[in-house]
């Protein structure tokens, strides 16, 4: 590719980025307010349905995570190719690349190689992800393990024992966090 391509590519995945962070950021306060409507609401029949849409606002900002972590990397990547081919066109057409010498760039190839195994492994997560979001979608009264901490929350809230909706909020976050939590690839 040449510079401008790697440019070109670069500023595509900064805005793919830009729009995923947006959405993570929005996710957010949907959750913060959906939370604090469902502390303030009695009927255990709502409290249940705000506590199953929690839990999917929290799987869709994981999932957009992942992506975003994804578009992180393309991004440095693409970053570093630019820099290198520019650092080489000044260099001349000697028989190194800049500074860099052949090893270091196939040693870079093994790290992109690396990568998308990574992203091949997150795609089978994802796929796993979704059938079960399609198994939740069939049978729509059921809640989650997720949802079900959700509600113990509000529970708590209710009885008196967290009295503070930040640190409910906080609590809440943290346990569907750790549900939907998987070991690192």
């Amino acid at each position: 590719m040449t510079r401008s391509e790697l440019r070109r590519q670069e500023m595509l995945l900064e805005k793919d980025r830009t729009q995923l962070l947006g959405r993570i950021e929005k996710l957010s306060k949907d959750k913060q307010t959906l939370f604090e409507r469902g502390a303030q609401e009695k009927t255990p029949e709502v409290r249940r349905a705000m506590a199953a849409e929690f839990e999917l606002k929290t799987t869709e900002q994981l999932m957009l995570a992942r992506q975003l972590n994804i578009r992180s990397k393309e991004m440095l990547t693409v970053s570093r190719l630019r820099m290198l081919r520019e650092n080489a066109d000044r260099m001349g057409q000697s028989n190194r690349l800049g500074l860099i010498s052949e090893s270091d760039m196939m040693r870079l190839g093994k790290m992109i190689e690396s990568d998308a195994v990574r992203a091949e492994v997150y795609q089978e997560r994802l796929d796993e992800v979704l059938s079960i979001g399609a198994a939740v979608d069939q049978d729509g009264t059921s809640l989650g393990e997720a949802g079900k901490d959700v509600l113990k929350v509000w529970e708590k809230m209710d009885n008196g024992v967290i009295g503070d909706n930040a640190a409910a909020f906080d609590e809440a976050d943290r346990a569907v966090r750790e549900r939907f939590a998987t070991p690192e690839a």
